[in-house]
C-alpha cells in the first residue's frame, strides 16, 4: 500500500465547491510503460483530501500500486471553465463493507447503489495533494 509521509496541501473555497459539487473527475494514473491511463470517476471530498472508489483488479488500482503519482482533474458541469487538477501521492486503502460506493451513489444519484457481486473486491483510493492548480475563466 502506498502511503503519505506529509500533510495535504489545504483546499481553498474554490476547490471545496467544485470537491464537493456533482461534478465528476479524471483521474490520470502511470502504466507500466509510462503511457498515462485515465479514468472518469465519482469523487468526495475527506478532509483535505480526495476519495474514489475502485475495483481492486482494475488498471487504475495496478498502476497506483506501482506508482502512486496520480493527478485528478474536476470541473464544474455548471461552468466547464472553472477546473481545478490536484496532483499527489495516492494510499490504497481496503473498503470491505463497500461504504464508499454507497455514500458515493448517495452524491451523485440519490439512490442505492446496484448490488455487486460478494467476490468483488473494493478500496477506497485516497489522494493526498501536493499540488494545486486552479483554472477560472
Amino acid at each position: 500500500m502506498a502511503t503519505s509521509t506529509s500533510d495535504p496541501i489545504p483546499f481553498d473555497d474554490s476547490v471545496l465547491s467544485l470537491l464537493d459539487g456533482k461534478n465528476f473527475a479524471g483521474v490520470a494514473t502511470l502504466g507500466p510503460d509510462g503511457a498515462p491511463q485515465n479514468s472518469v470517476v465519482w469523487i468526495k471530498r475527506e478532509g483535505d483530501t480526495v476519495l474514489f472508489s475502485s475495483v481492486d483488479t482494475r488498471q487504475k488500482v495496478r498502476n497506483l500500486r506501482r506508482d502512486p503519482r496520480v493527478s485528478i482533474s474536476v470541473y464544474d458541469l455548471a461552468n466547464p471553465y472553472n477546473s481545478v487538477e490536484i496532483r499527489g501521492t495516492a494510499e490504497i486503502h481496503p473498503d470491505e463493507a463497500k461504504r464508499l460506493p454507497f455514500e458515493l451513489s448517495h452524491k451523485y444519484l440519490g439512490i442505492d447503489p446496484p448490488a455487486e457481486k460478494d467476490d468483488e473486491t473494493r478500496v477506497i483510493i485516497r489522494v493526498v495533494p501536493r499540488k494545486i492548480v486552479r483554472f477560472s475563466a
